[in-house]
């Protein structure tokens, strides 16, 4: 019951006190660390070392990067050819950029550089044309390493004519699909989901029959937020982990957290659990096959419908260096993981990216399928 401090001691007790508390912390460590061993017995332990590896749950096996497309110490990788894109051409596209600056609106196909951006303005083979509208301004409160979008920590107000001029020009453009995506604004009290959700009700207003897609922030994690936006009327609802769980630190600014997105995502199925939901990641970070495969794992089971995977393409030099230049091959592998997984879709290629050509795949199969599915039951029911 009586305790000393280092002042009261002479020099040479003190040393022989410190050597005592060195040797019980020892004796402590070695007790929890031989409990810890002898919670598992032989039998267990042999379980564990021999149990499934990534062969077990996926058909194959991933191929292997060549050493020339991994980024070595002081090196700057080259861009593959199968990276290199054509410039954007094309009437529609010249009419929706025009348009966008008459309303005073923004594009996250502009603020991020996106490679698609004429294909997918300009439609694809059945002319399918998709357009990603950034509300909410273009300044993000949030600083993530792969992205080119300007940041803030104080951004202006959002625009109160905003979701009305979307809608007048969606409804003008003739588009079929719509994705309304936005910067994370924490300087707002409800993260802009109401303006998200205003935004779609124009949107459904005047275009009925468009699809529209919302790309959400995480709200910081605010379920409520999220219900909001999923209650607008909205077709698919996308929120991207971005990256595996280990380089969440590396790659997002700290306030985003990949048990944080995924439970946004598991929010919008349950609030409304016919609606589509959506994710994406990107490869080249310095991922293993190994996380990406338990990223797809945690995305299916928190009932994840579609997902995309593409390339990370630094876009300046002050950005997240490139790791490794994926090839087609392992995006083709990891599109048959997916469709293994059991993901309605699964999109994956060097140039793919979370909007990319999303209305071709979604027009043509689920909404309308599941559209399709709800009539006879809406019908039986009157």
């Amino acid at each position: 019951g009586i305790y000393y401090t280092a002042a009261m001691l002479p020099v040479r007790s003190y040393c022989v006190l410190c050597s005592k508390v060195k040797e019980l912390r020892f004796v402590l460590c070695s007790a929890v660390s031989m409990r810890w061993k002898s919670s598992l017995s032989q039998e267990q332990r042999e379980l564990i070392a021999s149990g499934p590896g990534l062969d077990e749950f996926v058909t194959g096996t991933a191929p292997a990067t060549p050493d020339h497309l991994k980024r070595k110490k002081g090196q700057r990788l080259r861009l593959p050819e199968w990276l290199k894109t054509d410039i954007p051409v094309g009437k529609n596209f010249h009419k929706l950029q025009s348009d966008l600056r008459k309303l005073n609106l923004h594009t996250v196909c502009e603020e991020a550089k996106c490679p698609n951006i004429g294909e997918c303005w300009g439609g694809g083979e059945d002319h399918t044309a998709t357009a990603t509208i950034m509300v909410l301004g273009d300044q993000c409160t949030r600083g993530c390493r792969f992205c080119s979008v300007k940041t803030s920590r104080a951004p202006p107000p959002p625009d109160p004519a905003e979701p009305v001029n979307t809608a007048k020009a969606v409804a003008a453009w003739g588009l079929d699909y719509i994705v309304i995506t936005s910067v994370d604004r924490d300087d707002l009290s409800d993260g802009g989901s109401e303006h998200f959700a205003e935004t779609v009700r124009e949107i459904k207003q005047r275009s009925p029959t468009l699809l529209v897609e919302c790309l959400t922030p995480d709200f910081r994690g605010d379920l409520a937020c999220v219900e909001r936006v999923v209650r607008s009327g909205l077709d698919v609802y996308a929120h991207n982990v971005e990256t595996v769980e280990d380089l969440q630190w590396l790659v997002r600014d700290p306030r985003a957290a990949y048990k944080q997105s995924l439970s946004v995502l598991e929010h919008a199925k349950c609030v409304r659990p016919g609606l589509v939901t959506k994710s994406s990641i990107m490869l080249g970070c310095g991922e293993s096959d190994k996380q990406v495969l338990q990223t797809l794992r945690d995305l299916r089971s928190s009932g994840v419908d579609c997902v995309t995977l593409g390339q990370y393409m630094q876009p300046t030099k002050w950005h997240l260096k490139v790791k490794e230049y994926v090839t087609p091959e392992k995006f083709k592998f990891w599109e048959d993981v997916g469709n293994e997984l059991g993901f309605a879709y699964t999109a994956s290629g060097p140039l793919v990216r979370s909007s990319y050509k999303a209305g071709e795949f979604y027009i043509k199969n689920i909404l309308k399928q599941r559209r399709a599915e709800q009539k006879p039951n809406s019908v039986a029911g009157i």
